[in-house]
């Protein structure tokens, strides 16, 4: 097994896939063994993140979004409070920040079991109902692959960035990642919009009342893009007081909040993009999902972040920018297939 080491020797380590990610990731040399510890401490903590995914879609499913909202909520505060308790008192670095984040998510799956054994569900749950069914989970792949593929796609096109960013130097890497932080809290209620429209549309969908399904975009859109805007003022300015929550270093919470105004714009857009992609994929239509999420990841976000990182004097801001570039795509590629359906005569617009 390959063997990395610094330059200078203090620490080196065997390379196996937690390096390697460590290696693609450009993680800057001072920065290394915490880039790893987190890594492989986050990937013990998978397991919890898809059992939240699919007790999500349980709750939702039954109409009950706000739970699912409730339970992410929750954990994201106790993650707060545990970055705070293992980084600020324990001192244990990114390895204690990575410990709060998977405690919080296991936390997530507990309150959500405990509320399901206390709910009233419309059906019996039977062991003769855990079973086999093709057609069933034929359906299912359908529909849950592309919307996998899309996450996968997403979240490696933000890797890309993050690796970009990270060969600038350690604080603009350190920057980002307190940044982040700051908006994984941000995109909580957009993502709580679409996964709320998605299980509304296909309700009603299934019912054939098509039009509640578009009042329901309509009025999420209005109600989403009023929440975003308070967003947006918060973010862009008064960023640096949210990233001084994560850093007491001052070019770091300047760094964080450099690239958060660019993702204080998005927040903007996200709004009603999230809206669309709610209503696409309750109606089924995943694979438009995939292939404009992928647009606009793969063929707008990092080409754009790339571009602007070979800037003279480029900063986060403009590496940030971005996001709220691919959203602005994905926007006009959800309204325009909107015009093909229509024109196809499409019974979801009935």
């Amino acid at each position: 097994m390959p063997v990395f080491c610094n330059s200078s020797g203090s620490y080196c380590c065997s390379l196996p896939d937690t390096d390697l990610f460590c290696l693609l990731l450009h993680a800057p040399e001072e920065a290394y063994k915490e880039t790893y510890d987190y890594i492989w401490v986050c990937g013990l903590g998978s397991v919890f993140i898809i059992a939240y995914n699919v007790l999500g879609a349980i709750f939702r499913g039954l109409g009950d979004s706000k739970t699912p909202l409730i339970t992410v909520c929750i954990a994201c505060a106790f993650n707060v409070g545990g970055d705070l308790f293992f980084v600020a008192v324990l001192g244990m670095g990114a390895k204690g920040a990575a410990f709060a984040t998977i405690i919080s998510q296991a936390l997530s799956v507990v309150i959500s079991l405990y509320i399901i054994s206390k709910k009233a569900l419309p059906f019996k749950l039977t062991r003769d109902m855990i079973r086999f069914d093709r057609p069933m989970i034929s359906h299912s792949l359908r529909l849950g692959l592309p919307l996998a593929t899309q996450e996968l796609l997403v979240g490696a096109s933000f890797l890309a960035i993050q690796t970009i960013v990270n060969s600038i130097d350690v604080v603009a890497s350190a920057g980002v990642g307190v940044a982040e932080k700051v908006c994984a809290f941000i995109m909580l209620v957009p993502s709580a919009f679409s996964q709320s429209i998605a299980a509304f549309v296909a309700q009603n969908a299934g019912a054939g009342l098509n039009y509640r399904a578009k009042r329901a975009l309509l009025y999420g859109v209005i109600t989403s893009l009023c929440v975003g805007v308070v967003m947006f003022y918060v973010a862009f300015f008064h960023g640096d007081m949210l990233t001084g929550i994560f850093s007491k270093d001052i070019e770091v919470i300047l760094a964080g909040h450099s690239y958060l105004k660019a993702f204080a714009i998005d927040c903007l857009f996200t709004a009603v993009m999230f809206c669309f992609v709610g209503y696409y994929n309750g109606y089924g239509k995943t694979v438009f999902s995939m292939v404009q999420s992928i647009i606009g990841a793969i063929g707008v976000r990092v080409p754009v972040a790339f571009i602007m990182s070979r800037l003279e004097d480029t900063n986060l801001f403009l590496i940030g920018l971005s996001t709220p570039a691919s959203t602005v795509i994905q926007i006009f590629l959800c309204v325009g297939y909107l015009f093909v359906l229509k024109r196809r005569n499409d019974p979801m617009l009935s």
